[in-house]
């Protein structure tokens, strides 16, 4: 069995990966975690606070009111006389097709180019071809 083996950079005082995950997620990607793990040194400590107990605890710390009753509300007069009406188009049904981008031989290519099945040349058929042999 051949294993290859990729050699990934992990800078931890920077807390970066060539990857980039590692600064996106602001946690530790897997092979940061494969040097931490090696390093005997502790994860939570290259976590972002954000993701740490005492911050999910404050997220609930202010308190929520409910909004009063739909009677109750003070809607600004130039609100209510605002009329929202239907988008203009519809939307077609089943799945939308896919806009893909074309490869550059594909942009240089004839399109409905034929080829003649007698003479190979294109532009015509086997029906229309002024090269075949006639039979008297």
């Amino acid at each position: 069995m051949i294993r290859r083996v990729r050699v990934v950079t992990v800078c931890l005082l920077e807390r970066k990966c060539i990857y980039g995950r590692f600064q996106i997620d602001e946690l530790p990607c897997p092979h940061a975690w494969a040097v931490l793990k090696s390093k005997f040194l502790m994860p939570e400590e290259y976590c972002s606070n954000y993701y740490k107990p005492s911050t999910i605890v404050m997220t609930y710390d202010v308190p929520l009111y409910p909004l009063p009753d739909k009677n109750d509300w003070n809607i600004p007069e130039h609100v209510a006389e605002e009329v929202v009406l239907p988008p203009k188009w519809k939307r077609p049904p089943g799945r939308p097709k896919k806009k893909r981008d074309k490869t550059l031989s594909e942009l240089l290519q004839l399109k409905n180019q034929h080829s003649c099945s007698i003479c190979g040349q294109g532009g015509h058929n086997k029906r229309t071809c002024r090269n075949a042999p006639r039979n008297k």
